[in-house]
């Protein structure tokens, strides 16, 4: 039987007794009716898996007795950074919850010239907080013991600066200067993938991203849709210079 697991923000080690923040204390005992005895898995991002046992289910609380400390194994040798366009709604949520399936290894949501997204700063706050819980959750579900960082939003320009030196750059575009069948990736760097909103790429965004090193990938002739192309991309990515096989 697959046991429950569920991802906490909270220093965790055998031996320990944990309070389960009130989201997760909801899902195990409410929803899926776990009992005290009952066996589920914590992780903290930390690259371990907390096995351990309910040892409360209260009113107000539920605490988890952790047993033992596992090291998991489930990231891929590839380092991809996925640069996204703030996509509407469901859409970032689908982008988010799938490429940390596919093991995206962090994010970067930023503003655009045409992103038709707009936030002020209490909502792009909520937002993140949103879009970390969605990641979290994708970990939850895929086995993922190390959780993706996702930075705050931020426009290109800025994004685009704030970015460590170094990677293998790359936008998608049909009539790039880079073929998929011949890219050659370093190991020890990160790749990094930016894909643009719904309204895509402006020419200025376009002469920002190549400005700061970003080269066009072929990976077909359709242009994508923002919430089809990173995915695809990543997946090619990996089976490539990762680990699906």
């Amino acid at each position: 039987m697959r046991l429950t697991r569920v991802h906490v923000e909270t220093d965790l080690a055998p031996g320990r007794e944990v309070a389960l923040p009130e989201g997760p204390a909801t899902h195990l005992a409410r929803v899926l009716r776990h009992e005290v005895g009952d066996a589920c898995v914590l992780f903290n991002g930390d690259g371990r898996d907390y096995h351990g046992r309910i040892s409360v289910i209260g009113k107000r609380e539920v605490r988890v007795a952790i047993d033992s400390a596992h090291e998991i194994a489930r990231e891929s040798p590839l380092r991809l950074v996925l640069l996204q366009g703030v996509a509407r709604g469901e859409k970032m949520d689908l982008i988010l919850q799938k490429a940390t399936e596919l093991g995206a290894s962090a994010f970067h949501p930023l503003w655009s010239q045409r992103s038709e997204v707009k936030l002020d700063a209490a909502r792009a706050d909520k937002r993140l907080a949103h879009w970390r819980s969605v990641v979290a959750s994708a970990c939850e579900q895929s086995g993922r013991a190390a959780v993706p960082e996702v930075a705050a939003p931020l426009a290109l320009a800025a994004a685009l600066t704030a970015l460590a030196p170094g990677g293998l750059r790359l936008i998608l575009d049909p009539d790039g200067e880079l073929a998929f069948s011949t890219l050659q990736a370093d190991a020890a760097a990160p790749v990094l993938l930016a894909i643009g909103p719904e309204g895509g790429w402006s020419p200025l965004d376009r002469e920002q991203l190549r400005a700061a090193g970003f080269q066009g990938l072929r990976l077909g002739p359709r242009i994508l849709r923002t919430e089809t192309a990173g995915l695809a991309a990543i997946a090619a990515l990996q089976a490539r210079f990762g680990d699906l096989a």
